[in-house]
């Protein structure tokens, strides 16, 4: 399983975009809507100086660790998805490289399987089979109703930006959301619903959701509704409990785990924070970039997460932590999805370097470790070039116009560093 697509660019919205692994192997339907390149106001190779170039926003080139080329270095500008720099340092920094997401289960004496999500980000089909052949393995060999526990997150609506689309960018964040609260179905030409990918048995709530689809593929986001989303986690739990085989059957509810009850099993990631990180980058994904947030907000101030707490967590790494002036930078979520997120050039030019020993998590692409970012009106790239000593420099591009010319731009800044 791999997170959705969400390269869809809209008005006024970031895509968040899905992350292929190596193991799982899946097609995602191209869309009505264009990519986010693809449908920024072209460029068509535009000539011109920088100054010509860029109308409003600001850039820093740098080589050797000294900037030489700058525009508009301390201007405030909305940076779309090269925020998700920031929240990767953070998260580096305060959750720490080794920190891996859990999930505990419990199980009481009639065999009500209780679930209580801690926020993780990679709860996806193969994940959750694993957590049955896991569970199997440590005793359980009954589950009747299974009761899922959403309650370290208290969120009031979804972040900042995000919209009630069924696009896959638009996927709420839970404390407990499976296949980063999507589902990838399957409509026949005679209107029959099936799953689009092998590792995922059709759902009840692929049947519900699909009525009424064009035929063809459609990855769509479940919906902001608590009950829409544990449900979709429960259906998910129990169709692999049975293709594990283990017996049993019963209702899917919300609820908390019974007081003093010990868990039968610890579920840890399968994933590092960086693998997280690194795929996050190079897919952009919003659903991974808040769930980073709303952890980094646990760990400063404890449970539940909120919103308020993992924007005071990330105000205070990138102002204490980083030393960033709070003029330079305004933090409202973690995927750059808002547009009342700021930042200067010189700021985000100082998470890059502090990044810098993890620019491998970035995606290698024209020329250099760099990160995108697209909203309308809004392009920008932030990251490194290579130098010529095997290091890298720092640069960053945001343009915040309506001509998207941050291609011929970045070329010329590449041109300028490699002199």
């Amino acid at each position: 399983m791999r997170p959705p697509d969400g390269k869809q660019l809209r008005p006024g919205r970031l895509g968040g975009l899905c992350f292929l692994w190596l193991l799982f192997v899946l097609l995602i339907p191209v869309t009505a809507r264009a990519t986010a390149d693809a449908t920024a106001p072209p460029a068509a190779h535009p000539t011109g100086t920088i100054d010509q170039l860029l109308t409003n926003g600001g850039l820093l080139l740098t080589r050797d660790n000294a900037v030489i080329l700058d525009r508009n270095p301390d201007r405030l500008l909305v940076p779309a998805s090269t925020w998700k720099l920031g929240t990767a340092l953070a998260a580096l920094t305060i959750l720490g490289p080794a920190h891996r997401f859990e999930t505990l289960f419990y199980q009481d004496t009639e065999h009500t399987l209780y679930i209580r999500g801690l926020g993780d980000p990679f709860l996806v089909s193969e994940e959750v089979a694993t957590i049955m052949a896991a569970l199997a393995q440590a005793g359980v060999t009954e589950i009747n109703d299974i009761v899922l526990d959403d309650s370290s997150f208290a969120l009031t609506g979804q972040a900042d930006g995000a919209g009630t689309s069924r696009n896959p960018y638009d996927a709420a964040n839970s404390a407990l959301a499976v296949n980063f609260n999507t589902v990838n179905l399957l409509v026949a030409p005679d209107r029959t619903i099936s799953s689009a990918e092998p590792q995922t048995p059709l759902l009840p709530m692929m049947t519900r959701l699909g009525r009424g689809l064009i035929p063809g593929e459609h990855r769509i986001n479940i919906g902001d509704h608590r009950s829409q989303v544990l449900v979709h986690a429960g259906e998910l739990f129990r169709a692999m409990q049975q293709r594990q085989g283990i017996a049993g059957h019963g209702g899917i509810r919300p609820g908390p785990v019974p007081a003093g009850l010990p868990p039968v099993y610890r579920h840890q990631s399968s994933k590092s924070l960086p693998e997280l990180i690194a795929a996050m980058l190079r897919y952009s994904n919003n659903f991974i970039a808040n769930q980073l947030l709303l952890a980094c907000g646990v760990r400063q101030s404890g449970l539940p997460a909120t919103w308020a707490k993992g924007r005071a967590a990330l105000t205070h790494f990138l102002g204490h932590d980083l030393g960033l002036s709070p003029e330079t930078f305004r933090v409202e979520e973690g995927s750059g999805l808002s547009r009342r997120n700021r930042i200067t050039p010189r700021a985000l030019l100082a998470i890059l370097t502090a990044l810098k020993p993890y620019r491998d998590l970035l995606p290698q692409e024209k020329g250099g470790w760099i990160k995108s970012g697209t909203l309308t009106g809004v392009y920008a790239y932030a990251g490194y070039f290579p130098d010529q000593k095997g290091g890298a420099d720092g640069f960053v591009l945001i343009l915040n116009q309506q001509a998207n010319t941050r291609d011929r731009l970045l070329t010329m800044l590449r041109a300028m560093h490699d002199r």
